[in-house]
């Protein structure tokens, strides 16, 4: 029930779209009972009997019995002229029943004009609202979930909404109007025959409810799988360079194909359950139209005196009857497809419900510029339960540079992670001119951080909207600027197309080397108070690396910068070096002064080769 109410909180969103829906259904729904009402007198007048009594009808208060005289003043005009002119009655019969079938069709064919708008637009709110989300979760979020599995849920689950937009607004607004006025009709014309009718119904509720259960426990089983499979392919697809270097293709092959089996399981069980439904129903439906035709056989033939059920009525009755089956048989399906979207409602809101873990302080301080220094005071951390830091504590004053080494799940990245707030500290406190950053506006926070990391993340635009990423207020001039300083000019000169040459998913049409410079570009673009440089150019080639730290030279000049190294020889004019292990900083000091104290720095500098 709640995901039912959450389908209808998004589609009435759209109050007028969906008034719109709601209305043209509702006239479809008239304009096709009476299309099948009309075929009485037409059957009257093939079955005229020329000496049957004609009573005028009498208008009585009230709106039903407003819309009842209605009904009965054509049938009396149709009977008076039927008996004067059969021919001219059977043509306007004809004429009656096509102007009903082409309003039916056409309310039909509107109401599904503004449906098409309001389920991609619901579509459309729903893949916002997780993809806003996504972005705002923390990274310890993409630590435990597969990007795979995030994806299917944006378009398997969503689409899955689409379609329970349709069934909610058809189950609660058209298929009930549709019974009721069927309904009606049918007692009008037989009160014994039609609560004679209804007596055989439940049965068929019985068997939706069975089926609908089943169903939402298969579909989300699918669903889940569905992420997995599109997890298996997107590691696959972002590893294939390995992949063929390994000659690791069918053991590739042989994973995907184990998951893919188990989606088409899995969806070929929730097809079958629900499709199950509409031939059963069908069947269901079937045998008691039977039972009431023999029923109502027996009405006609005049077996039961107190009947007046004509031959006409009674296949006007069964004809509207037929269409009452419609609706309940439609409410069966819908029905059956909310059951399936609960699901997917569920996997959506499982997101959306994520907890973001790093929030915004209610009053946050706006950081101008940073006067004396960044603190990291008595800070621990764990991860699941885990000890990644143990009360470390060091300062970077403002225009210094502090180099963290040690060897790797040491703790560096986490050290560096905590300062733009990826993750939040737990124990102690990271100030900023002894300002606790979490007081500080994340926004604020970040845009005097720029970060340079070993995998250049860039991304599929041009050189010159991946340099200015976040700023896109930036000039050409300043774009270019940021570039000769990063020593990417000269090679984005010589692309295809220069600055607007599109480097393609993450970047790939360059090198390492040219993917790097252009992260440095983006830095230097950004001109931020703080630097984070986390294994900037351990993944190069010598030629690369000597470019790429001339651009870092240039970029670290009188900044604030943080550096996480495995080359040692990257960090020889660090300020300050803190040596981590464990967790915990086990020597601290200038390259000079570890270099004489012969400890575990001495050792690393020396596997290296660096010998002062």
């Amino acid at each position: 029930m709640k995901s039912v109410l959450e389908i209808f909180r998004y589609t009435f969103k759209y109050k007028g779209l969906a008034g719109l829906v709601i209305l043209f259904n509702i006239l479809y729904v008239i304009f096709n009972l009476i299309s099948l009402a009309l075929f009485v007198p037409f059957l009257q007048i093939l079955f005229n009997d020329a000496n049957e009594s004609i009573v005028q009808p009498i208008c009585e208060q009230g709106v039903i019995n407003y819309f009842i005289y209605q009904g009965q003043l054509f049938d009396y005009n149709m009977s008076v002229l039927t008996q004067s002119n059969p021919k001219e009655a059977l043509f306007v019969a004809c004429i009656s029943i096509g102007v009903a079938f082409f309003g039916k069709t056409l309310f039909r064919y509107a109401a599904i004009w503004c449906q098409s708008k309001l389920r991609m637009s619901v579509v459309r709110d729903v893949r916002d609202r997780i993809f806003e989300k996504a972005m705002r979760l923390p990274i310890s979020y993409y630590t435990d979930e597969r990007k795979g599995d995030l994806i299917s849920r944006m378009q398997s689950d969503v689409n899955e909404i689409e379609i329970a937009v349709v069934s909610m607004l058809e189950v609660f607004f058209r298929e009930p109007i549709a019974i009721v006025i069927n309904l009606s009709v049918l007692i009008y014309w037989s009160p014994e025959l039609t609560m004679f009718s209804l007596i055989l119904l439940p049965f068929v509720a019985l068997i939706i409810v069975f089926i609908g259960k089943s169903l939402k426990r298969t579909a989300k089983q699918g669903q889940e799988q569905m992420g997995t499979l599109f997890s298996v392919m997107d590691e696959s697809l972002g590893g294939i360079r390995i992949i063929k270097a390994f000659n690791a293709i069918p053991q590739v092959l042989k994973s995907f194909k184990k998951e893919n089996l188990k989606h088409q399981k899995l969806i070929t069980k929730a097809f079958r359950k629900r499709d199950l439904s509409s031939p059963l129903n069908e069947f269901l439906v079937t045998i008691i139209m039977l039972v009431i035709v023999w029923y109502g056989g027996v009405l006609v033939l005049d077996l039961n005196e107190n009947s007046s059920l004509t031959g006409p009525q009674f296949l006007g009755f069964i004809l509207v009857f037929s269409q009452l089956t419609r609706p309940i048989s439609g409410i069966a399906k819908e029905i059956a497809n909310l059951n399936k979207s609960s699901a997917s409602q569920a996997r959506i809101n499982e997101v959306l419900d994520a907890d973001e873990k790093i929030y915004e302080a209610e009053n946050p301080l706006e950081l101008d510029d940073i006067k004396t220094a960044i603190h990291y005071k008595n800070i621990s951390f764990k991860y699941n339960q885990v000890n990644v830091l143990k009360n470390i504590s060091f300062k970077i004053p403002v225009g210094q540079t502090v180099a963290l080494v040690g060897e790797s799940g040491s703790g560096k990245s986490t050290i560096a992670d905590l300062l733009p707030r990826f993750y939040d500290v737990q124990e102690g406190q990271l100030l900023i001119d002894e300002k606790n950053i979490k007081d500080i506006s994340i926004t604020s926070l970040r845009s005097h951080i720029g970060i340079v990391s070993q995998e250049s993340v860039l991304f599929n635009t041009s050189v010159k909207e991946n340099i200015a990423f976040g700023i896109p207020t930036a000039t050409d001039e300043e774009i270019i600027s940021a570039a000769k300083i990063a020593n990417a000019h000269a090679f984005i000169l010589n692309l295809e197309n220069g600055y607007d040459t599109n480097i393609g998913e993450r970047g790939n049409k360059l090198s390492g080397g040219q993917k790097q410079r252009l992260s440095i570009a983006r830095a230097i673009l950004k001109n931020p108070s703080v630097l984070i440089l986390d294994e900037a150019t351990s993944a190069l080639d010598t030629e690369s690396e000597k470019l790429v730290q001339e651009a870092l030279d240039k970029l670290m000049d009188n900044r604030t910068s943080l550096i996480i190294a495995h080359r040692l020889s990257t960090i020889k004019k660090a300020n300050v070096i803190h040596v981590i292990s464990k967790g915990e900083i086990i020597e601290s000091g200038s390259h000079d002064e570890l270099m004489q104290k012969k400890g575990h720095y001495f050792s690393l500098s020396t596997m290296q080769g660096i010998n002062s």
